[in-house]
């Protein structure tokens, strides 16, 4: 039969699909074996870079992303291979100067990258201008996305306006963004159709599985005119992923979109990553009830997963259902923003510390005070003004393009990494993970010295978070050896395999250590230089949030004691880091006085620096945890007199 129009194919499995499913976990290892094989398949495009790849790399897999970009351009000799920018975001969750924008796009392209697909989390094109534009100097293919969403706000008229903008841009192609699967079949016929008419590039449309309209939508789209899609090996599509490739090839074949691809050769590679996906031991991509409901909550697919990793962090994996109810409403608060990297993570962590705290807004991360301050752009629709007012206080919003209130940080970089540096690209790493980069680096220049810890499936999802170096301290357990050392993140991964098992104690012994570890177990770090604590809870089952963690260690008589003295506990399971204190002292510390409402410390969890206030007028007494040690639900951080 004559072919008028073949649909093209780009393949996410390296980057989007095990992002969506195995919480990007997938090393360079498991790829190399099957990606000769990928690149002789004849797809428009294979997605590898980009999204979260880079951080979790660096951050968890103790690999180097530039690297795994190099060794994968070896690879694949025949086929494109792309990227995913989060606008002026890069990588990251948070917006950077521009010439950290214009190094990375261009270190992007010089390591491999031939399309770059950039997005803003709230369609701000003053976001996209400056990565579009060093994008296209250094010489990729340029595909602007327009992110798709519900709201009262986000009409057909406003994509359309938003892809004319974006041509005029110079984009070389377009592309659909919907990350939480909510494009219907007939609303993308309508959506691709309207688009088709305005705008003479090409159409990519990108979908997830997660609602169960991905097939569909695709299917409708590409009969309105799109031109490619976005797919995904079956072992990593369905659920919070992209639909397999293989139905797809399949729905297309004997028509005129037929994208003329050899399903066998496909089928060679779907069994390589099944037979992975089993000696790791993830589960397939499902949809269920909560999945289903993103017509209502609108929360994609692979932010649920992250949604459940973080409730498991808190001890609190039992309230999903309420921050899904609450989720919608933060987003109304908010002005309606697109649900994706990193207005995802900022409303959806809002909503965690909302059900969490048992009251709205009464904790609000700095990123969430950035964005209700514009600093990440202008929402959809105004932001409520209550809101504002509680969040912001006496501060004042910004109109302008963020970005434009950023200094230049590429030589501050360089200046602060030296020696460290052995290339403009762990240049790039530090200016834009600064912590991580460090961690990373150390580990590069003496592997051996650092455990690389398991990856560890959770009964309910993907695999926790695993740092990428060991952290180890005393431990008191029943031992005469009391400063021997032990790995504490292996002791944690051994209590979280614990709780998803029916054994309900277990003894280990590490280098002369000998400890008693019981189901529910939570363990407290009060100091760097003080024992860290295994505890056990009296119930064997795991215990809500307010009831988390077993109390931390307590401080000395006389300040317990002491009616005047009030603690201050955290409020979730994270890192602590110290603030800048209000008065002369570079840093909160004893001594320090406070007002209520000064930020104490900050508190790192769920992708997000948390801000700790006081909440009375005093001095602080008393410190009970070291900069960068982690911190448990309830663990007194300070001591405060009242004043």
């Amino acid at each position: 039969m004559q072919h008028e129009r073949r649909v093209k194919i780009t393949e996410t499995t390296l980057r989007d699909g095990h992002q969506s499913l195995w919480a990007t976990r997938m090393r360079l290892e498991d790829m190399l074996p099957i990606v000769e094989k990928m690149d002789k398949v004849g797809y428009h495009s294979v997605e590898v870079w980009g999204g979260a790849t880079f951080d979790v790399c660096m951050r968890y897999l103790n690999e180097d992303p530039w690297e795994r970009l190099r060794i994968l351009k070896k690879y694949f000799r025949r086929t494109p291979l792309q990227m995913l920018l989060r606008g002026q975001s890069l990588v990251g969750y948070t917006h950077y100067p521009d010439d950290v924008v214009e190094a990375f796009v261009h270190k992007a392209v010089e390591n491999g990258i031939d399309i770059i697909r950039i997005f803003d989390a709230l369609n701000d094109i003053r976001n996209m201008e400056a990565p579009m534009r060093h994008a296209k100097k250094a010489g990729a293919h340029v595909q602007a996305a327009i992110v798709y969403t519900i709201s009262p706000v986000h009409t057909m008229e406003h994509y359309v306006e938003t892809a004319l903008q974006l041509a005029e841009m110079g984009a070389d192609s377009l592309c659909i963004k919907d990350m939480a699967g909510l494009l219907l079949p007939f609303k993308s016929r309508e959506l691709v159709t309207l688009i088709k008419e305005k705008v003479n590039l090409p159409l990519q449309l990108h979908t997830h599985y997660i609602g169960g309209m991905a097939v569909g939508a695709l299917l409708k789209g590409v009969e309105a005119g799109a031109d490619i899609i976005d797919c995904a090996s079956l072992p990593l599509a369905f659920g919070p992923s992209q639909p397999p490739v293989e139905t797809l090839v399949r729905a297309f074949s004997d028509t005129p979109y037929d994208p003329g691809l050899d399903i066998h050769r496909i089928f060679e590679i779907t069994q390589y990553f099944e037979d992975l996906r089993k000696r790791l031991g993830y589960k397939r991509g499902i949809t269920g009830l909560n999945d289903m409901l993103v017509f209502d909550h609108q929360v994609p697919g692979g932010m649920i997963t992250n949604l459940i990793t973080q409730l498991e962090e808190q001890k609190a994996r039992h309230r999903l259902n309420d921050v899904l109810h609450e989720m919608p409403k933060v987003r109304a608060d908010f002005g309606y923003p697109p649900l994706v990297t990193p207005t995802s993570q900022i409303v959806g962590t809002q909503a965690v510390l909302n059900v969490l705290t048992g009251e709205r807004y009464k904790l609000v991360p700095g990123e969430v005070k950035g964005y209700v301050k514009g600093l990440y752009g202008k929402p959809p629709a105004p932001i409520r003004q209550d809101i504002v007012t509680k969040i912001l206080k006496d501060d004042k919003q910004i109109d302008c393009r963020p970005a434009d209130l950023l200094e230049p940080a590429m030589d501050r970089a360089r200046r602060e990494l030296g020696p460290l540096a052995k290339s403009e690209e762990d240049v790039l790493s530090y200016a834009l993970f600064p912590q991580v980069a460090l961690k990373f680096f150390e580990y590069r220049k003496n592997p051996q010295a650092h455990v690389v810890a398991p990856v560890v499936q959770n009964q309910e999802g993907p695999p926790a978070p695993q740092p990428g170096a060991s952290q180890s301290a005393p431990v008191r357990g029943n031992t005469q050896k009391e400063d021997a050392k032990v790995n504490v993140q292996e002791i944690k991964e051994l209590i979280q395999v614990l709780n998803g098992t029916d054994i309900a104690e277990l003894q280990v012994e590490s280098d002369g250590v000998k400890l008693s570890i019981r189901k529910g177990s939570a363990i407290h770090a009060p100091a760097a230089a003080a024992p860290v604590m295994v505890a056990a809870p009296a119930s064997a089952a795991p215990a809500p949030a307010a009831e988390a963690a077993a109390p931390a260690p307590q401080p000395a008589a006389d300040l317990s004691k002491n009616p005047n003295v009030v603690a201050i506990t955290s409020p979730m399971v994270g890192t602590f880091y110290r603030a800048p204190a209000p008065d002369a002292r570079p840093y909160v510390e004893k001594g320090s006085k406070v007002d209520k409402g000064t930020t104490v410390c900050i508190i790192e969890a769920m992708k997000l620096m948390n801000e700790i206030e006081a909440e009375i007028k005093g001095t602080i007494v008393d410190i009970l945890v070291e900069n960068g040690a982690p911190v448990e639900y309830g663990q007194t951080l300070f001591l405060v007199e009242k004043a």
